[in-house]
């Protein structure tokens, strides 16, 4: 290993490695990630199922579907999304708790994004739910975090 360093977020770690043949001698980069293992999810119905990282990135690839993002940003997003989970400490968690986390990030990402699953999330009944969420989210300022 040449080098070590761990990310902005603290989630993962990036390491520069290089072969140890003489011959060869080639540079490589590894990443590692935390995983989120042990977590039950509690679905709307009272069923439990593992916690399921696709998910996510399923619904969010819905809501920024033909929005503009970057690979690192949605990578960036999803992290975030994954150390909120994480910082609540549960070996069980409801769905409608992960929902909540991830509208807000999606809420500080893409207003367009959030309203899209916000309205599958929330199922809005009518138009003017919708428009109650929009004036709502017209309304707030989007508190960002300050960097340390």
């Amino acid at each position: 290993m040449v080098d070590s360093r761990l990310s902005q977020e603290g989630t993962s770690i990036r390491r520069r490695r290089e072969c140890v043949s003489r011959k060869c001698q080639y540079r490589f980069s590894t990443l590692e990630e935390i995983e989120i293992l042990d977590l039950m999810v509690i679905k709307r119905n009272g069923s439990r199922e593992s916690y399921n990282r696709e998910k996510i990135i399923q619904g969010l690839h819905k809501a920024l579907e033909k929005r503009p993002y970057t690979s690192e940003a949605f990578q960036a997003l999803l992290h975030s999304i994954e150390r909120d989970i994480q910082r609540e400490r549960k070996r069980e968690i409801k769905t409608g708790e992960i929902g909540e986390i991830v509208m807000n990030r999606l809420r500080v990402f893409d207003k367009i994004a959030y309203i899209r699953f916000a309205s599958v999330y929330r199922q809005f009944e009518d138009v003017s739910t919708f428009k109650k969420e929009l004036e709502n989210l017209l309304k707030k300022p989007i508190a960002k975090k300050k960097k340390k």
